[in-house]
Parts: C-alpha cells; structure tokens; sequence
C-alpha cells in the first residue's frame, strides 16, 4: 500500500519555501561579498543626512534659496562643485564645518551666508572619517570635473551618458542601484572585485556591450536563474551603436576599472 497523503509535510514543505525565499536577502548578504564602492556608499550617506532635502534629488539641484545670490542651492555636478571648492580637504570642510577654513575668514562671506534662508550645516560631531570620505568620493564621482585624458575614452564617457548608461551603473559607473532578484541584489558598478568578476577580459567587455549578456554567466546553472529573475537586464547595443563607438564606451568602462581616477585632482 503506497504512503498516505500527508496534508501535514505539504504545509511544512510550503512554510520551509517560503520563509527560505524571505530570508534569502539577509543569508545572501551573509553568505555573499556585497561590494559597494566608495561613492555608493557616499550617495548612501548623503541621503541618510539629508543633503538631497536642500540640494535636490540625486544633489541636482534647483531648490529655492530665497535671499542666495544664485537663488537657488547649488547641485553637485554640472561642474558647480569647481566654484565653491578648490581641493577634497575643502569638500571635507564644507562638510564638517559648513564652509571651507578660507571662506569663513570672509566677512563678504559671512554676509552672503546671514542674507539666504537656507545655510549649509555643519556635519562635525555627525559623521566618522570613513563616511566624510565616502561622501568626498561620492561628490567627486558627481561633479563631473573627473575626466579622462585619453581621446578615446571621453568620447566613450560621452557616449555612455547618451546611451543611459549611468542611470543603471551609477554616475562614474559608481554602482549600488537596486535591482530585485538579482544575485546581489544590486547593479555591479565599473569597479572593484564585482567588476572582475563579471569581465575577465576585453573579449567579454564587448560581449556585455552588443549582446547585454556573458554565455560564461548566463549559461552557468547558478548563474542562468539569477539572470532570469532579475528585473533590470543589461541592454544588447549593437542593435543602437556602431562597433566603434562601442569600443570607445568600453575604452572609458576600462579606464574606471583601473581605479587611478580615484586620486586624480578635480579639473578647474
């Protein structure tokens, strides 16, 4: 006599599958290395502290400044960043101290501060070391004032931001935008290991650029259902861009994985 219906393991097997697929986050983070780059982090503070209430969603911009001489409060990219600071020791006091050591010393300044409605505060005694870093490098990645050299790859930066890139990879390819159901649950950015991981070479750079897909990832049996089921799925190019303009994109993505931009002086 074959074993009995047993409505008991039928509830417990459901019970063990769906709590399974609702700690899954929290083991995934545990079990996973979760990368997140320095300006990820950064984007991330800087919206735990508010910067995003005055300087606009994303630091964009264009919130009203009754009394401010430039009428509203100033965004973090566009190049605005080279007006107020001169160096990443001055981003770090407009961030602890609301204004750079040389500008409070202004007595022009300070009237230009006392006239507007909306003051930049001071974060000293708010934030560690590690988190004014992560926001120096996060409005560096914004500014738009790090720029490569290299002929090929700005024009391949230029591109990028025509074809969207930055919107899924974050500005500078920064990376940590939310993408359900994916392996990590976030967008890879253009550096550290989870770049390496996903491009061993300049072969399967261009693969992700025409095809939005690596045979080596999308293949693999681990690989295949996190690649189904996430919501965001990278592009395949080669359907809007010419072979060339693709390799200067994968020039500039090359030039970002290789980190010296990192210390580079912002442009004035």
């Amino acid at each position: 006599m074959g074993r009995r219906f047993s409505w008991g393991r039928l509830f417990a097997l459901v019970l063990i599958l769906e709590n399974g697929y609702l700690v899954y986050p929290a083991v995934r983070d545990f079990v996973l290395s979760s990368e997140t780059s320095s300006a990820a982090r950064g984007r991330h503070v800087a919206a735990t502290l508010g910067c995003f209430n005055c300087h606009g969603p994303e630091g964009r911009g264009h919130v009203p400044n009754l009394g401010s001489k430039f009428d509203t409060v100033p965004g973090f990219g566009e190049q605005t960043l080279m007006m107020f600071a001169k160096s990443d020791e001055e981003l770090r006091e407009y961030i602890l101290d609301g204004a750079p050591h040389r500008r409070q010393k202004s007595s022009s300044y300070q009237e230009e501060m006392d006239a507007q409605a909306i003051r930049m505060p001071a974060f000293r005694g708010w934030v560690g070391d590690r988190d004014v870093d992560a926001l120096v490098a996060y409005l560096r990645s914004v500014s738009g004032l790090i720029r490569p050299s290299d002929e090929v790859a700005a024009r391949g930066e230029q591109l990028a931001g025509r074809f969207g890139c930055f919107a899924c990879h974050g500005e500078m390819g920064m990376g940590g935008r939310p993408n359900p159901g994916s392996l990590k649950g976030y967008v890879p950015g253009f550096v550290g290991n989870d770049f390496h991981e996903l491009v061993r070479s300049d072969d399967e750079l261009m693969t992700w650029l025409r095809e939005g897909a690596l045979p080596r990832i999308s293949e693999n049996i681990i690989g295949r259902h996190f690649f189904q089921q996430q919501r965001i799925h990278m592009p395949a190019y080669k359907r809007f861009a010419s072979e060339q303009d693709l390799q200067a994109v994968a020039a500039y993505v090359r030039w970002l994985s290789q980190g010296s931009w990192q210390t580079q002086a912002m442009a004035r």
